[in-house]
């Protein structure tokens, strides 16, 4: 049985992890069960009128957002989401956070030695 979610031995650590295939899913329900504040991006679709609901076991322990990346307003979200994060698994095939301008040398700093804005995150790529 899965640790309550104020308990374990990843107790405080913040993951923000987009909703992608089986690999990242997958990673954050094993961290979510470890103790781990596990926030699950969904893709927001203009077209429901109701919020998604998944049946997926791999939600278990998650809380989740459904957010559109393509649109100011939800990039100004994700960022502050992650601004607080420790982990953050990112399920897109290379170079989507990148063009939506949240790519690894926002957060982590680029070669040039420009700081990022959390220098601290795990950022951790599981393209499906």
């Amino acid at each position: 049985m899965p640790p309550a979610a104020s308990t374990g031995p990843l107790h405080g650590v913040k993951v923000i992890e987009f909703a992608g295939l089986a690999p990242a899913p997958f990673a954050g329900l094993i961290l979510a069960d470890f103790g781990a504040t596990v926030i699950r991006i969904d893709r927001h679709s203009r077209t429901l009128r109701a919020p998604p609901v998944t049946p997926d076991i791999l939600c278990r322990n998650k809380r989740s957002l459904a957010v559109d990346i393509k649109t100011a307003d939800g990039i100004d979200i994700v960022r502050r989401l992650i601004r607080d994060a420790d982990v953050l698994i990112d399920s897109f095939r290379p170079g989507v956070l990148e063009k939506a301008g949240l790519g690894p040398e926002v957060w982590l700093g680029d070669a040039e030695g420009k700081g990022g804005e959390n220098t601290k995150l795990v950022f951790a790529r599981l393209p499906g």
